[in-house]
C-alpha cells in the first residue's frame, strides 16, 4: 500500500492521520495544527480578493468597450464609470472583510457585480 501525504505549508503530514476541509477552495491557506488541517482566514481572504480580481478583468474590458462606443456618440458615459468604479471597488467590500468563516467568505461574492460564482 502506498501513503498519500498532504503539502500544507512547509510540513508534508500523512493524509490519514489529520482532518482534513471538506472544501479545497482555499487550500491555499491551509495551516496545520496538530492533527487538524484549517484554513488560515487572513490568506483565505487574499486568495478570494484575487478570485474577484480575476473575474473583473473581463467584466472591466467590457465596460471599456462600452466607454469608448459610448463616448462616440456623445452618449451618456454616467453609468459606465459607476459600473466600472464599483468593480474596482469589488475586492475590498466590507463582506469579504468581515468574514469570520469560510462559509461567510464565499457568501460575500456579489453575483449582481462579477456575476456566477466560482465556488
Amino acid at each position: 500500500m502506498v501513503d498519500t501525504y498532504i503539502k500544507v505549508g512547509d510540513q508534508t503530514p500523512l493524509a490519514s492521520s489529520v482532518t482534513v476541509p471538506a472544501d479545497r477552495h482555499f487550500r491555499g491557506a491551509w495551516v496545520l495544527d496538530g492533527t487538524v488541517i484549517s484554513e488560515d482566514m487572513d490568506s483565505a481572504k487574499a486568495i478570494f480578493k484575487d478570485k474577484v480580481r480575476e473575474a473583473r478583468t473581463l467584466l472591466l474590458a467590457e465596460k471599456d468597450v462600452e466607454l469608448m462606443k459610448a463616448l462616440e456618440t456623445s452618449a451618456s458615459t454616467t453609468d459606465i464609470a459607476t459600473a466600472k468604479n464599483a468593480l474596482r471597488d469589488a475586492p475590498s467590500a466590507s463582506a469579504i472583510d468581515s468574514a469570520s468563516t469560510i462559509t461567510e467568505l464565499k457568501a460575500a461574492w456579489d453575483t449582481s457585480l462579477l456575476g456566477d460564482s466560482p465556488y
